[in-house]
This record gives structure tokens, C-alpha cells and sequence, in this order.
């Protein structure tokens, strides 16, 4: 595929499109590393990759490098993040023309997290407050120079009354001009398919593209999915903490990622995001024989 491939087109037709998401390194050594690994994980045919960026927009310069690298390695369409937070939209469409002339394809459009110590996102002057907003500007701007992928909730927004309302701000983001909605990570595939049900019932009808990431070190996991207020499941934490050491924690996550992935293959979904952590080993172990990638 080339990078004139628009969003949208990626999920349609047969097969399950994966993508996987990178941040950005601190240090070159950790950019070779991630260099290295975007290589071994073009093995499975990825439509395209992400690159996401630290807390307050810290590392915005380092992920339009990370962009650039990896769309000259593979000539594979590349995602940029961006939030809303500290930026005027001045500022963001400096962004935005930036990341076009250092080759972003795509953008995923987030309001961002509130500052460390905050519960409230706070708007800057001039700025955006809400993710439908910054849809509306890369549109109105841009036209369709991006596509555009939004976030959704399978376990809802932590900031959310609750999952109607959270489904009502995801179809603002989705009639803004989203071409996909990327979910949040989980760990029970139910919690997507009631997730995507509701989506389709509030007539959300662009793909909903589930967001994977193996648990490798219970401990990571845990902190991880604190964040975000996702579930493990009771079967799967018992597993891991029965065990102490690093090697059996990586195949008990794995296998269960793999049966995720098993199981959301037969159920038919457009494709499948991974939050592989800069790492090819999980996903290697993970992905290894499956029938994946359009036809």
C-alpha cells in the first residue's frame, strides 16, 4: 500500500488491516531500537503505523522524527498524534503543516489528558477544548490532506457520566469528519462487541477498529490499565500473579493477546490497532501464523 491511501479505504474490502503504535525514543539508541523493530513488524503487512507523544505535548518534535524515519523505511502511510493541550489553534495547525511536509498521512485526533495533579482538561487561550473541535478544525483547514482516527471507550471514558453520554461525544467527533474510531485498550473482548453494538445502535457507522496490548509484565499492565480504567480480567490477573518469573508473565499475556486476536478475527472486525511499546518480540509471538492483512 501507498501513502496515498486514504483512512477510510484502509478497513474496507476483505481481511483485517493492522496497524501498530510507536512513541517516541528518548535517546538514538532507543530510536535504532525502535528502527529495528519497525522493520521486524512490517513482516505482517501493516497498513500503516502511529506515533503518539508524552504528556503535554513534551516530545511533539521527536515524534515528527519518529514519522519521518519510518515512513522512509517502509513507504507506509504514518499517523501522527495530537491533542489539544497547551496549543492555540495557531499552534496546531503549525503542527499540522509541519507533520504534512515531514510526511504524516494521517492524524489522530485526541483532546489530550489533563495536566498531572489536574481531573479537569483547561483550554489554553485560543485553544480547543474538546477532540470534535480539533476534528473540525484539521477539516475545515485541511480538508482531506489527513484522515483522521478519534478515540473510543469500550469501558467508557473515566471522565464520562456515563456511556450514553460518552457515546454521544464519540458521534460528535465521528459527524466532525473521523474516518475511524481506534478503542482504548481492553482485555475482554466483550467489553468491545457491547461497545461496538452501541456504537452502530447510536448510528456511528464508521469502523471501529479495536486497540490491543499484550500484557507482558503484570505490573506494567496494571499501572497501565489503571490509567485508563481498564478491566483485567479475574482469570487472567490469577494467572500472572501466580507466577514470578518475567518469562512465564510474557507468555501467559501473549497467549492471551493471541486469543483476543483469534477471537476478533472470527467476529469479523475491520482491523486491529497495536500498542506494541516500541517492541517486536509480543507481537511476533503474538501474530505468528494468523491470516492477517487485506486481500
Amino acid at each position: 500500500m501507498t501513502s496515498t491511501t486514504k483512512l477510510a479505504d484502509q478497513y474496507r474490502g476483505e481481511g483485517c488491516t493492522i496497524s501498530f503504535e510507536l512513541f517516541p525514543p528518548k535517546t538514538d539508541k532507543g530510536m535504532q531500537l525502535m528502527e529495528r523493530n519497525v522493520e521486524r513488524l512490517t513482516q505482517f503487512g501493516p497498513a500503516f503505523f502511529t506515533c503518539t507523544y508524552g504528556a503535554g505535548g513534551s516530545t511533539q518534535t521527536k515524534t515528527l522524527d519518529v514519522v519521518q524515519r519510518v515512513r522512509q523505511a517502509t513507504d507506509l502511510p504514518v499517523a501522527s498524534h495530537l491533542t489539544c493541550v497547551g496549543l492555540t489553534v495557531d499552534q496546531l495547525c503549525d503542527y499540522l503543516r509541519e507533520a504534512k511536509q515531514r510526511g504524516a498521512d494521517y492524524i489522530v485526533a485526541l483532546r489530550g489528558d489533563p495536566p498531572q495533579g489536574s481531573t479537569e482538561f483547561q483550554a489554553v487561550a485560543g485553544g480547543l477544548r474538546y477532540a470534535n473541535e480539533l476534528v473540525e478544525l484539521i477539516r475545515s483547514e485541511f480538508a482531506d490532506e489527513f484522515g483522521i482516527a478519534v478515540a473510543g471507550y469500550p469501558e467508557v471514558h473515566q471522565e464520562a457520566i456515563d456511556a450514553a453520554t460518552d457515546l454521544t461525544n464519540l458521534k460528535r467527533k465521528v459527524d466532525a469528519g473521523a474516518d475511524v474510531v481506534v478503542t482504548q485498550l481492553f482485555y475482554d473482548n466483550d467489553d468491545f462487541y457491547r461497545f461496538r453494538d452501541a456504537c452502530d445502535q447510536a448510528g456511528i457507522h464508521v469502523p471501529i477498529v479495536p486497540g490491543i496490548l499484550p500484557v507482558t509484565n503484570f505490573r506494567q499492565a496494571e499501572r497501565i490499565a489503571g490509567l485508563c480504567k481498564a478491566r483485567i480480567p479475574d482469570q487472567l490477573a490469577a494467572a500472572m500473579n501466580a507466577v514470578e518469573d518475567d518469562a512465564e508473565q510474557f507468555e501467559i499475556g501473549v497467549e492471551h493477546a493471541r486469543q483476543q486476536t483469534i477471537d476478533l478475527l472470527e467476529n469479523q472486525v475491520a482491523g486491529i490497532h497495536y500498542y506494541v511499546l516500541n517492541k517486536s518480540d509480543a507481537a511476533e509471538k503474538m501474530l505468528e501464523g494468523l491470516s492477517l492483512g487485506k486481500v
